[in-house]
């Protein structure tokens, strides 16, 4: 049996590392008061990776960054006007797909992970954009 390349190797680790902060990261939100509505959200626009409903009423639509280090801004950063379009059309998406939500409120929330010697470090950020 052929081993794997190290690149799918890489790749695979990749894929545990992202699934283990969205993890942490719905696991952070759940601990305050969050219900997790929906995971990996996916549809032709893009992919949200959580939606909440927050203990106020809020449906918060949340994008989890992991990286490594903090250059160039660290995952935050990462959320271009580009990536945000992209999140909002999606957004779009699921509240025409899901009428109950429609008249909530909406906020975009980045969740910005770096590991840690315990799991992840979160910085929350709320009302990273608006649309």
């Amino acid at each position: 049996m052929a081993r794997p390349s190290s690149s799918t190797r890489c790749a695979e680790s990749r894929a545990a590392r992202g699934a283990a902060a969205e993890q942490a990261a719905a696991d952070f939100l759940g601990a305050r008061r969050h219900r997790i509505l929906l995971r990996n959200y996916r549809c032709r626009m893009g992919e949200l990776d959580l939606v909440t409903l927050s203990p106020e009423g809020t449906l918060v639509v949340a994008e989890v960054r992991l990286r490594s280090r903090q250059d160039y801004g660290g995952g935050a950063a990462s959320v271009d006007h580009r990536k945000q379009q992209r999140l909002l059309r999606a957004s779009l998406h699921l509240l025409a797909t899901h009428p109950q939500w429609s008249a909530l409120p909406v906020r975009f929330d980045v969740m910005d992970l770096q590991p840690a010697p315990a799991g992840f470090h979160i910085r929350w950020i709320q009302h990273a954009f608006s649309a």
